[in-house]
């Protein structure tokens, strides 16, 4: 298995496929990764020689932010937010939709599982 910024890479994969497996690189950025390394696309992962893996590695490290440093960008990147009290820091605390969603019928993807009231249904009109 070749193994390309810390991930190991499935061998039965063609190389602009198998980049994907890397966090924070998507079809794009695969592809012109390869342009950039002088690596045909169609080649499969177990042909790919140690010469084609340092050139691939050594463009993954200059020019991306990948794997754990990504992620760890993205954590601060929310904390940041939370910890200046904006808006979507707010939504993001409470864990409420934060591009402008409306919660009041939908969103339970966000809100998770419905919190059941007592007393909540709808009282009956007097006779």
């Amino acid at each position: 298995m070749a193994r390309v910024a810390g991930i190991e890479i499935p061998p039965h994969k063609h190389a602009w496929v198998g980049l994907m497996y890397i966090f924070g690189i998507g079809p794009t950025l695969s592809r012109r990764i390869l342009k950039d390394a002088n690596v045909p696309e169609s080649v499969k992962v177990k042909d790919l020689s140690e010469d084609q893996l340092s050139r691939i590695n050594a463009i993954i490290d200059k020019t991306c932010v990948v794997e754990g440093a990504l992620r760890r960008l993205i954590q601060q990147n929310l904390q940041r937010l939370k910890d200046i009290n904006s808006y979507r820091g707010l939504r993001h605390r409470r864990g409420l939709p934060v591009r402008g969603q409306r919660t009041r019928s939908n969103a339970r993807t966000r809100k998770g599982p419905r919190k059941t009231v007592a007393g909540k249904k709808m009282a009956k009109a007097p006779t």
